[in-house]
C-alpha cells in the first residue's frame, strides 16, 4: 500500500478532533470526507477505515508509542506509525515519520498483547465490568469479537421487493451479497461498498440494518391491522421493519423524545413506501398517558450503554463512563414501568437493548415483573445475542404478554 500525504493528513486531523476535542467519530469522518471532492471511493475508504481502526486500538497504540492525551500532532503521527508498522505498511520518507523504531514497536506489541485490557484496548473499568458481568471466558471472547469491523448488512424492504430480486438487482450495480442464516430478509455485502448511492437504495428497496437489529421486530409477533407502538423509535430502523411485517396495514405509532430523529424517520417512510406510520414527539407524559391500555404490541428498544455495538461505534469505549451506565439503568427502569401501561390486556411487549450486560437486560426484566406495574405481565421468552457466538452486534430482547 502506498501512502498519500493528503489522505494521511486527513486521518491525523480526524484523530485530533475525536481524541482531543471529544467529537463523535462518525460526525468527524463525515466532516473530513468533505475536504476534497476529488477523492474517490478508495481514498474515502482509507480515511474512514484507518481512522476507525486507530480509534478502536487507541489504548494499545498509545501504550506502544508511549504517548498520552491530549495528543500533539506529532503524537498523532506516532499512533499512525504504530498502525502502519503492525500492518506491514512501508513508511514513506516524510519528516513526520522519521526515526520510527519498527523493531521496538513489534516487541512492545508482543509484550502488551499478553494483557487483555491492553490487547483489546479497553479502559480498566470496562474490562473489570465485562468480566464481572459475563465471566472471564465469555468476556474474553466477546470483547475480541467486538473489536472486529462490523459487516455491512442490508434488510430487504418486503413492501417493495423480495430478497432474491434485490440480490439480483444489486448484482447489476456490481454489489455482491450473501444471505444470512437465521435472518429472513437480510443480505450481507461480500465487499464493503457505499450502498447509499445505488438506485436500489434511492428506490427504497432496502435499509442498512445489522442482523441482530433485524431480529427484534419479528420477536414482537406483530400482525397486519394491529395498533403497534415503537416507543423509543429514534430514526426508525425497527419502525420501518415493523411496517413491512404489518404489510402497511393497521396503525404504527413511532414515539421519541427527539423531534429531529422523527423527522428523519418521515423521510425514510416516504422512500420505503410506508403509509401506516404516525410520529409523535414525547413532549410530556400526556403523550404516553393518552395511549394507556390501547395498544396490541409495544416495542421498547430502550436507551442503553451500547456495549453490544462497539464494532460500529469504537469511540464509545473512550466516551462511555461507569456513571452513565448507572444513570441509563434508571432510565430503563422508568421506561419499563411507565410505557408498559400502554399495552392492553391480551397485548404483548418486547424490551430490547443493544447491550450485553445482564444488569441492563434480564435483571431489568425480572425487576419489572416483580414491580407493581409488572404484575399483569408474564415472561414468554428472551434472546441473548453475543458477537462472539453469532457474528452480529450484541443484543438482548425479551417478550412479555399482558393478561
Amino acid at each position: 500500500m502506498r501512502l498519500h500525504r493528503n489522505l494521511v493528513f486527513a486521518v491525523i486531523d480526524a484523530l485530533g478532533m475525536i481524541f482531543n476535542e471529544n467529537e463523535y467519530a462518525d460526525k468527524v469522518i463525515e466532516k473530513v470526507l468533505r475536504y476534497d471532492k476529488r477523492w474517490g471511493a478508495r481514498d474515502r475508504g482509507f480515511i474512514a477505515e484507518t481512522t476507525y481502526d486507530i480509534v478502536r486500538w487507541k489504548r494499545l497504540y498509545a501504550e506502544i508509542a508511549e504517548v498520552n492525551a491530549p495528543y500533539s500532532r506529532q503524537n498523532l503521527f506516532r499512533l499512525f506509525t504504530v498502525w502502519c508498522v503492525l500492518r506491514g505498511i512501508q513508511l514513506p520518507d516524510w519528516k513526520q515519520l522519521e526515526e520510527t523504531p519498527e523493531r521496538r514497536i513489534k516487541g512492545r506489541f508482543d509484550e502488551l498483547s499478553k494483557i487483555r485490557k491492553l490487547r483489546e484496548s479497553v479502559p480498566d473499568w470496562m474490562d473489570e465490568l465485562g468480566e464481572k458481568a459475563l465471566g472471564n471466558d465469555l468476556w474474553t471472547k466477546e470483547i475480541a469479537a467486538l473489536n472486529t469491523q462490523a459487516e455491512v448488512i442490508l434488510r430487504t424492504n418486503t413492501l417493495k421487493t423480495t430478497k432474491e430480486k434485490l440480490r439480483a438487482l444489486l448484482k447489476t450495480e456490481e454489489i455482491e451479497t450473501e444471505t444470512v442464516s437465521g435472518v429472513k430478509d437480510a443480505l450481507k455485502l461480500v465487499v464493503r461498498k457505499n450502498v447509499f448511492v445505488t438506485q436500489a437504495f434511492k428506490d427504497g428497496l432496502f435499509e442498512v440494518q445489522d442482523a441482530s437489529s433485524q431480529l427484534v421486530a419479528p420477536f414482537l409477533e406483530v400482525e397486519p391491522g394491529q395498533r403497534v407502538v415503537d416507543a423509543c423509535a429514534g430514526a426508525g430502523g425497527k419502525t420501518l421493519h415493523l411496517a413491512s411485517l404489518m404489510e402497511n396495514k393497521g396503525q404504527l405509532i413511532a414515539l421519541d423524545i427527539y423531534e429531529s430523529k422523527l423527522k428523519k424517520l418521515k423521510v425514510r417512510t416516504r422512500r420505503n413506501g410506508v403509509h401506516n406510520v404516525e410520529t409523535r414527539a414525547i413532549e410530556s407524559t400526556k403523550v404516553i398517558k393518552k395511549l394507556y391500555n390501547s395498544v396490541d404490541r409495544l416495542l421498547l428498544d430502550a436507551p442503553c450503554s451500547g456495549l453490544g455495538v462497539l464494532r460500529r461505534n469504537p469511540d464509545s469505549k473512550w466516551k462511555l463512563q461507569p456513571e452513565f451506565i448507572e444513570k441509563i439503568k434508571g432510565v430503563q427502569h422508568d421506561i419499563l414501568r411507565s410505557y408498559s401501561k400502554m399495552v392492553k390486556p391480551g397485548g404483548k411487549m418486547v424490551y430490547a437493548t443493544c447491550s450485553i450486560l445482564p444488569e441492563e437486560n434480564s435483571e431489568q426484566v425480572q425487576s419489572f415483573l416483580t414491580s407493581e406495574e409488572g404484575k399483569g405481565f408474564e415472561f414468554i421468552k428472551e434472546q441473548k445475542i453475543f458477537a462472539s457466538e453469532h457474528g452480529f452486534d450484541g443484543f438482548y430482547m425479551a417478550l412479555l404478554s399482558k393478561s
